[in-house]
């Protein structure tokens, strides 16, 4: 288990991500489309086109995290709690 610091934005990145993207490719994303710094410290999640596959993008003191979390076919919903 990661535990984050205090403060930390979870950012559900709207529409559809090419899952081939890597650290630069998903880094650039966040700062042409979100206009913020991929190395803030915020969590930034991508989803894929078939929502099998969810990519996480976070920065530490030690540098660019990637984290990639495939469901072996089902879906991913990203739900809003309202």
């Amino acid at each position: 288990m990661i535990s984050l610091p205090s403060g930390t934005r979870i950012w559900l990145v709207a529409g559809v991500t090419d899952m081939r993207k890597s650290f630069n490719g998903l880094g650039e994303q966040v700062q042409h489309v979100l206009n913020d710094n991929p190395f803030s410290g915020h969590l930034f999640i991508f989803r894929g086109r078939r929502g099998d596959t969810v990519k996480i993008l976070w920065a530490d003191a030690d540098g660019l995290c990637l984290f990639t979390k495939r469901t072996g076919g089902r879906p991913v919903y990203l739900a809003c709690g309202t």
